[in-house]
């Protein structure tokens, strides 16, 4: 390769590390949990402090906590003294728009090593209620994400005609993957589908056992360059694609169901990555699923299922983690759910699947990955697609 500066960097995922993930880790300081994550990323690596160039931390609005700029008195605690720190926040999907950022740090030759991480301490905060604006900024109807979310969830039903058992076959099958991650939130040994069917409605048609839980947690990943992915002690995970995209939360046209940021977003990473049929070539997917119904909606967004055939994929059982499609074998968000982090640890279990890291929620032969989170209205998206080789390109 020739005038190797006109070419961007081959990026690796060379550490990843996430906390144990549980709804108050009172055990620990927020530096204390941040600091957890990136020491597992960084022992994961086989590196230490001083071999960062720079941190990229994210989270979502700081009013959770309460604690404003939360990553100047962070930085210590992430050995960022005296070096880059940049602070990345895109609401709910902030956990993958960070790792982007650090990512494209490392393509564009600007930093050699980047430690990228999020988090989340939702026990110190009350994201229900920090979530549902006061009269008169809104009508008093909603409580929640979950409010915000169940009319879409209720609109895609009309329009696809699915049965109203979809969203407890995800949440059955989110909750059983996560009883082989040690690191997932909710472990529910004695879970049954009739128990997730005759648990409370809590905003039409979304019941308890398909929400998601507030979690405290982090996730660090190391990423670094060819020459980097070459002295690290394990396979690296390598990135082949990744965008971002938003849209306003409402403006006239918005298809709540189906936005077009996200369709947007996932056909410019299978661009990047060379990928024509998501379904055939992608072996795995870690996606953004709040609520469980948002399984099948994404799966239609993001090319897997045509329009109206994404419940019909959940159904068959395409999506179970020895299915076809595996869909969040690690638990996904219905599991394990501190915010800023949550995108994050969908693009890190990822490339832990692509590393062959995955435990044993493991798919089997799994060698392409694809990272999704989404936030706000509806209207962040970020992704990335990693594979266990280099990129051709």
């Amino acid at each position: 390769m020739s005038g190797s500066t006109t070419h961007k960097e081959p990026v690796a995922v060379v550490g990843i590390g996430q906390t144990q993930h549980a709804s108050a880790r009172r055990d620990v300081s927020l530096a204390g949990l941040v600091r957890e994550a990136a020491r597992r990323a960084l022992d994961d690596a086989g590196l230490d402090w001083a071999d960062v160039d720079a941190v990229v931390i994210g989270k979502a609005p700081d009013f959770f906590e309460g604690v404003m700029m939360p990553e100047l008195y962070l930085a210590d605690a992430l050995g960022a003294t005296g070096k880059p720190m940049l602070r990345v926040h895109t609401a709910g999907s902030v956990g993958g728009s960070t790792a982007l950022v650090a990512a494209n740090l490392v393509a564009a030759r600007v930093h050699g090593t980047v430690l990228t991480l999020a988090f989340e301490k939702q026990s110190e905060s009350n994201a229900m209620w920090g979530l549902s604006l006061p009269v008169p900024f809104q009508q008093p109807l909603l409580a929640g994400a979950g409010g915000f979310f169940a009319p879409h969830v209720r609109a895609y039903m009309r329009r696809t005609g699915a049965p109203d058992t979809v969203g407890s076959l995800v949440a059955y099958k989110d909750r059983r993957n996560a009883l082989k991650n040690p690191y997932a939130h909710v472990h529910e040994h004695d879970i049954t589908l009739e128990k997730v069917r005759s648990s409370p409605m809590l905003w039409d048609p979304v019941r308890y056992s398909e929400t998601c839980p507030s979690s405290d947690g982090a996730c660090a990943m190391v990423l670094t360059g060819r020459d980097g992915a070459r002295r690290a002690p394990r396979p690296p995970a390598w990135v082949h694609g990744g965008a971002m995209r938003s849209e306003p939360t409402l403006f006239a046209g918005k298809d709540a169901v189906s936005p077009r940021a996200g369709s947007d977003c996932a056909a410019d990473v299978y661009r990047q990555a060379g990928i024509t049929d998501p379904r055939r070539e992608i072996d795995a997917v870690e996606m953004y699923v709040p609520f469980s119904w948002y399984e099948p909606m994404w799966l239609e967004n993001l090319g897997f299922a045509a329009e109206g055939e994404g419940w019909k994929l959940t159904e068959s059982g395409a999506t179970e983690i020895d299915g076809d499609l595996p869909v969040n074998p690690s638990g996904g968000v219905l599991s394990t759910n501190p915010i800023g982090a949550s995108g994050m640890l969908r693009f890190a279990e990822a490339a832990l699947q692509v590393r062959g890291q995955a435990g044993e929620h493991q798919v089997e032969g799994a060698r392409r990955a694809l990272g999704h989170a989404y936030g706000g209205g509806s209207q962040f998206f970020a992704m990335w697609l990693v594979g266990a080789e280099p990129p051709t390109s």
